[in-house]
């Protein structure tokens, strides 16, 4: 794998000495007759073989010298404005995302290509290019998400970057457009029981089943819902009654975890957000992008649709997530009690795969009525994002500035130690 300080000395070596000025007018001076190809190139100091291929028409005038770029110029430009809108809206791409866009980007453009070329040296010239306009520094332990609790710069960062945001829109007195979405899981499993061993009774239990749901839920800072999305572990179950029995316009879809993952939260919002949102533009999306990382192609329906997109930072749920300051707690409770479970927190439910929409309709039609629609309010306020309050988080919540993995003891829990390959697109460059 090439170093870039190998590609540097190469690029040393093979660097011409002649402009594309140069041989422009040393390619006019030839078409018109007035010199030879020998006689221009000694006298515009350019290749003799360069200017012949010109002439001749085996090279385009003003094409690059060099292998074929890979990606496009215009594809290469929207790559580093997405990683900049990525950056300045709390989610920064790390050297192994960005590689991955690109590639995406080149599978686009060679649809028959079973694999992407972009590799190691395609990321160094990438970086080559472009220098000016962005700036490659190593991930912070806050931003990458490598701490275990609530840090204050980051909290902090997050409000004045809301607060930009808001007042740049003119979204501070628009609760309507403001969203909030978050994810909160279901343990499906039947309930334990203390038996004698299983020899004693002359059979065997049967296995117990353990299934795991998650659902997506979209809230306005008026109250105002985007249908669910439950999205079921492993596969679908069973007939149709999970969509005919759940709730209205609901949406599904499973992963092998039963949780959200970038194709799901892409099919989410692009069939599913953009369908049911209100028509007035902007809104403004907040949500937890590390536990749903956005790609390509959802940054690039957002801004044509207006819709601004804005990543919680890490670790921040449970104080700046709307939905967990009180709706989800509240669902929770009421689903149990339809179960017939008297756990009210996020345990194991005595529900089927196939049953659990129908009971989650009725669960989920409190965030419709009045009650539920003030729950959902408050856990705006709650949060301070509407209204945008900067010192609603209480210091409580917050861990020193210094980071845990660094100066932990043998007794407290420690962070992963930062990757020196972990690299972050973060902006222009100063």
């Amino acid at each position: 794998m090439p170093s870039r300080n190998h590609l540097d000395k190469i690029g040393k070596k093979k660097r011409r000495k002649w402009t594309e000025e140069a041989m422009e007018r040393a390619l006019i001076e030839v078409k018109s007759g007035r010199c030879t190809v020998r006689q221009a190139a000694k006298e515009f100091g350019v290749p003799k073989s360069s200017l012949g291929d010109r002439v001749s028409g085996r090279v385009t005038p003003g094409s690059r010298s060099g292998p074929a770029q890979l990606i496009t110029s215009a594809d290469e430009d929207l790559l580093v404005e997405f990683s900049l809108y990525m950056s300045k809206h709390g989610f920064p791409l790390t050297k192994q995302q960005l590689v991955s866009f690109a590639s995406s980007i080149y599978k686009r453009q060679h649809r028959r290509v079973a694999f992407s070329k972009l590799g190691q040296t395609w990321w160094l010239n990438f970086r080559k290019r472009q220098e000016k306009n962005i700036t490659i520094q190593p991930a912070d332990n806050v931003v990458r998400g490598r701490t275990v609790c609530v840090r204050k710069e980051a909290v902090d960062q997050f409000f004045r970057l809301l607060s930009t945001v808001i007042d740049a829109h003119g979204l501070r007195d628009k609760p309507d457009q403001i969203f909030n979405c978050n994810e909160t899981g279901f343990q499906l499993g039947k309930k334990r029981a203390i038996l004698p061993k299983s020899a004693s009774l002359g059979y065997k239990p049967a296995p117990g089943w353990r299934d795991h749901i998650s659902v997506l839920a979209c809230f306005s800072a008026a109250g105002e819902d985007i249908p669910p999305f439950i999205i079921y572990s492993k596969a679908y179950p069973g007939g149709v009654c999970y969509k005919t029995q759940g709730p209205p316009d609901a949406l599904y879809g499973w992963s092998d975890s039963g949780c959200i993952n970038s194709d799901l939260f892409k099919k989410w919002f692009l069939k599913h957000f953009l369908v049911h949102a209100p028509k007035e533009r902007p809104l403004l999306l907040i949500f937890d992008g590390h536990k749903s990382p956005v790609n390509l192609e959802v940054v690039e329906s957002a801004r044509k649709e207006d819709v601004i997109l804005l990543c919680l930072p890490p670790h921040c749920s449970h104080i700046l997530q709307p939905l967990d300051a009180g709706l989800f707690v509240v669902l929770k409770q009421h689903f149990a009690s339809l179960t017939g479970d008297g756990c009210t927190t996020d345990t194991h439910f005595a529900v089927s795969k196939k049953k659990f929409s129908a009971v989650f309709k009725g669960s989920y039609q409190i965030a419709k009525e009045e009650e539920g629609i003030s729950i959902v309010k408050e856990g705006f306020r709650k949060c301070g994002i509407y209204p945008l309050n900067l010192f609603a988080v209480s210091e409580g919540h917050f861990m020193p500035s210094h980071s845990i993995g660094s100066t932990a003891g043998p007794s407290s829990p420690t962070s992963a130690q930062p990757n020196s390959e972990d690299l972050t697109a973060a902006g222009p460059s100063s």
